[in-house]
């Protein structure tokens, strides 16, 4: 097994003036231009947006807070190992160290490459899902769901009571309710049980993270009733650190050994590298060969050859790196750091926050922001275009409009109505933070002037990528006049 890089400490350091602020432990090299539209071409840019986030052009973006996925800085070692490909289509020297990285860090001997993480999830999902099964999880992921459903199976999300409280002290919201597990084993039957899935960290709940002592009451589970236990780890790094912070029995412990401790109770891991190294592509990985063949055959028929999995061979040597460079404490802290100091900085303000702060990026809890706009009218969607048309910020709406209709037509809400704003890893500066801080505490004393939305184009599949919305009223220009009373010509 890989050893882990030298830890050098608390990345999260005290000032003579006793303030607590995240060190980054990088240094900046290369840089990439930002621009900070006024407001008013703000204004017509979230407009012509459709109100919706995900169709705004970067050129329109100050601050990209939107994902983490595929925008984390990548490192002087990834950027030389690119220059290093082998180019062949078939049996390519670079993916024999993709193979390598991932036994030396997952501990997985067979490695299946695919574009990135949702291509994992149609394998896994076409190979063991049929028709009415159930897939129990701690909680899905947008495309998880998507796949699962496609498949003609259903999610059952058995998170523990307290997990969706978005204020509270609980270090582990992304545990697995181990007598919920068993229950619905024992009521629908094993054969109805296509897999279990655990989800390093919890996206859609604020990147909340699962202890090992959970996963492991999970794995007995699993081998009494004989169902497969499948690890999605695009963020387990990030769940890794927080074990180590939060988890007595692993204070101790490297990041190398703790993921090892997840990795091992898996029967199969998958990953997006978009994530978890840095990059592009992704991976599905296990120690059983049977499992993998399984799943072999459709690589080459969604993906690619066996050996690039629809990945360049210049990312996979990038993941490759980007895999050991997760077992650096000093990298993988700098996310969850900055989150910490933003959330801690909002919460003190009174702005309600998902709590204790996750990995992934900061969650604003919409309905306590915007407690006058009902869920019909999609909250986080429109705390997300106020916040782009206020500050620039272009975050993420994890809530309704992420979800889904029934069949009679109506939406299904959401557990939470978040504005996630992502903080991929070292990417952006305290000052930048700050910046978020400040401007989000400025919507918050003008947040009776923020109104709902309504569709006016919606596809019927993960709605909330392309889907186009209008305001309820004239909220906007309401909002754009009171910013401009209040700052003038500054931007």
């Amino acid at each position: 097994m890989a050893s882990a890089p030298e830890n050098t400490g608390s990345y999260t350091i005290k000032f003579a003036s006793g303030e607590k602020m995240p060190l980054e432990m990088h240094k900046v090299r290369v840089v990439q231009k930002l621009n900070l539209p006024p407001i008013e071409r703000r204004l017509e840019a979230i407009r012509d947006a459709g109100f919706n986030t995900f169709c705004l052009n970067t050129r329109d973006v100050f601050l990209d807070m939107l994902t983490d996925s595929g925008t984390n800085a990548m490192s002087d070692r990834q950027i030389g190992a690119m220059m290093c490909a082998d180019d062949a289509y078939a049996g390519s020297q670079s993916f024999d160290k993709f193979q390598s990285a991932v036994e030396d860090v997952f501990g997985k001997k067979f490695l299946l490459p695919a574009h990135q993480g949702r291509a994992c999830e149609n394998i896994i999902s076409q190979t063991f899902v049929k028709p009415g099964q159930i897939v129990p999880m701690n909680y899905h992921f947008t495309t998880t769901h998507a796949h699962i459903a496609v498949n003609g199976g259903h999610i059952e999300e058995i998170l523990y009571d307290d997990a969706l409280s978005i204020s509270s002290t609980n270090p582990f919201k992304g545990n697995m309710d181990v007598s919920k597990l068993r229950k619905i084993i024992e009521e629908n039957g094993v054969d109805k049980i296509a897999y279990i899935r655990m989800e390093a960290s919890t996206n859609l709940i604020g990147g909340q993270p699962f202890s090992i002592a959970n996963m492991r009451e999970v794995r007995k589970v699993a081998d009494e009733f004989g169902i497969i236990l499948v690890l999605d780890a695009s963020l387990i790094g990030e769940n890794a650190y927080f074990v180590k912070k939060r988890e007595a029995e692993f204070k101790d412990a490297s990041v190398a050994e703790i993921l090892r401790a997840f990795t091992d109770l898996s029967d199969i891991v998958y990953f997006s590298a978009r994530k978890v190294s840095s990059s592009r592509g992704g991976g599905i990985c296990s120690n059983d060969e049977e499992l993998i063949d399984r799943m072999r055959e459709l690589v080459p028929l969604y993906e690619g050859f066996f050996t690039y999995g629809g990945i360049s061979v210049r990312e996979i040597e990038a993941i490759a790196v980007g895999l050991r460079e997760t077992l650096d404490e000093s990298m993988i802290s700098q996310s969850p750091s900055f989150i910490e100091y933003l959330v801690e900085s909002l919460v003190a303000d009174g702005i309600p926050m998902v709590t204790p702060p996750g990995g992934l990026g900061a969650h604003v809890d919409a309905m306590g922001f915007l407690p006058h706009i009902p869920q019909s009218e999609y909250p986080a969607g429109a705390l997300a275009a106020a916040f782009y048309l206020i500050s620039g910020v272009r975050g993420m709406e994890r809530g309704t409009l992420s979800s889904v209709r029934d069949e009679n037509g109506d939406d299904i809400l959401s557990d939470v109505e978040l504005l996630r704003l992502a903080m991929p890893r070292r990417v952006f500066t305290l000052s930048q933070v700050k910046y978020v801080e400040d401007r989000l505490k400025w919507l918050h004393k003008n947040r009776d002037l923020v109104g709902g939305l309504k569709f006016v184009q919606e596809p019927k599949i993960l709605r909330f990528f392309s889907g186009k919305l209008a305001p309820i009223g004239d909220w906007p220009e309401k909002l754009t006049a009171k910013f401009r009373e209040d700052f003038g010509e500054s931007l």
